[in-house]
């Protein structure tokens, strides 16, 4: 703990201890902006927060349940913390999120490592469950609300290189995609206020930040009636009413905050993204021409198991759409191997839309069976995890053959890269990313982290492009 001096008189000093928090994020993005929510409302109650773990008197592990070894690398983690434990008794350890939220009393039942669990809309709460462990209690929060969106919270920046940024802009799922347990342990969608959105993007402008990326599980759907998020009914009759703010509009009020920092957004739900959006990203240039597109499988008859909404046919006409009207485009894409009754055939399937889509890169995933989802309850997982396997390695070839085709396209070409840091084969060269989302590696030279540089590509990896800095 530090020791902050309180001058009461100029002949008396009295020593305070300012207690350390100790936060570790799992998962998403949305994950991670919850931990700048979580450090926030800690530290209004008199929390610091830490990066020496050992040091902290209370540690949050922020976690993930989208799959089971995300589950497994978090129960690894509280064994592992079982030793901060035995150092120090008063040591106050909390599993918060999504895994909180599924396994809710069960986590406080095993090994007696875990003293609160709190679930995604329950941050308010942790100074209070904090003090009931120190009265000796157990405490646990789980409840999902209806209207939570953190919106007047000010994010406490954590781990920060003060160049990018997130912000969240909704909570919640309505989707019920088969495999994802996001509905249930996040709960229903809920939009924040559009004013206080835009607050936020103008205090992380003016304190320097050069890009900010809009985060909600879909994005597209976003919906902010003026005088409250309605959930109630249909988003269609919503859109009529007078001071609604639908993502397009958002999208623009955020753009005009400061031209000259760069506006990303994740993530976008095939069946929900709009040409309106596509329209606002060619309106204004720091809008980052980048989307992130899951489809999860290549074959129509998966889709429909996965309650997916679309067809793959579908699905290709709405990536062909995005690139007539911006062909600079860059696509990325999530996808699951075997899921339950996938055929060889079908697999085979995602393999050309693949190629099809010419994806910059995916995020590869063999499927994980979750308890309570719609799969769990009325499908056979009948993919052998051998099977999964096999065809999550020739998927994971395939991508990475476009990537590098992909790649190789921009040799010669120059771009501008906003660096975000320092490369970890040297400390001569630093690391950015594109308006496409892809990693440049270039001359450190006179540039410093946070600075927009011309780059010209000179040759590239399946995963980065390295080039020569140009002067303008």
């Amino acid at each position: 703990m530090n020791e902050i001096s309180i001058l009461e008189n100029p002949e008396t000093t009295i020593t305070v201890a300012k207690k350390q928090m100790y936060i570790e994020s799992y998962g998403c993005a949305m994950n991670f902006s919850d931990s700048e929510i979580i450090g926030s409302i800690m530290a209004e109650s008199g929390y610091e927060y830490t990066n020496d773990e050992f040091g902290a008197d209370v540690i949050f592990l922020n976690t993930c349940a989208i799959r089971d070894n995300a589950e497994q690398k978090i129960r690894d983690r509280l064994k592992h913390l079982r030793h901060n434990k035995k150092k120090n008794s008063d040591l106050i350890i909390g599993v918060l999120g999504c895994m909180a939220e599924r396994l809710k009393t069960k986590l406080l039942e095993e090994e007696k490592l875990v003293d609160i669990v709190a679930g995604p809309d329950s941050y308010r709460d942790l100074p209070k469950l904090v003090a009931e462990v120190e009265d000796g209690s157990k405490a646990i929060n789980v409840l999902l609300s209806r209207e939570e969106t953190y919106a007047e919270i000010s994010p406490l920046r954590l781990n920060t290189n003060g160049v990018s940024a997130f912000i969240s802009i909704m909570r919640g799922c309505d989707n019920m995609c088969s495999f994802c347990v996001v509905p249930f342990t996040r709960g229903r969608e809920r939009s924040r206020s559009a004013e206080s959105i835009v607050q936020e993007a103008r205090q992380l402008s003016e304190s320097g930040y050069k890009e900010i990326t809009l985060l909600g599980q879909n994005v597209d759907s976003y919906l902010w009636f003026g005088g409250g998020p309605k959930i109630d009914f249909k988003k269609a009759d919503v859109a009529q009413q007078e001071n609604a703010v639908n993502f397009a509009q958002l999208l623009e009020m955020v753009a005009i905050v400061d031209p000259n920092m760069r506006v990303r957004f994740s993530t976008s739900h095939p069946k929900d993204i709009s040409d309106d959006v596509i329209y606002t990203m060619l309106k204004y240039d720091n809008i980052c021409n980048y989307i992130h597109l899951p489809a999860q499988s290549g074959n129509s008859r998966v889709l429909e198991a996965m309650n997916r909404t679309y067809t793959r046919e579908w699905y290709i006409s709405k990536v062909e759409r995005i690139r007539e009207l911006i062909p600079e485009c860059g696509i990325s894409c999530d996808i699951i191997s075997g899921f339950c009754t996938e055929t060889e055939e079908e697999h085979k399937d995602t393999l050309t839309l693949i190629e099809e889509c010419k994806f910059l890169f995916s995020y590869m995933y063999k499927y994980s069976e979750r308890p309570g989802t719609l799969a769990a309850k009325k499908m056979t997982d009948d993919v052998s995890e051998e099977e999964k396997s096999r065809r999550l390695s020739e998927i994971i070839v395939v991508q990475n053959r476009v990537s590098l085709e992909n790649n190789e396209k921009l040799v010669g070409k120059t771009m501008m890269v906003l660096a975000d840091g320092v490369s970890k084969k040297s400390d001569n060269d630093l690391t950015g990313r594109n308006e496409q989302n892809m990693k440049v590696i270039f001359p450190k030279e006179y540039y410093k982290i946070g600075d927009f540089v011309k780059v010209k590509i000179e040759r590239v990896t399946t995963i980065s492009l390295i080039g020569v800095t140009v002067i303008n």
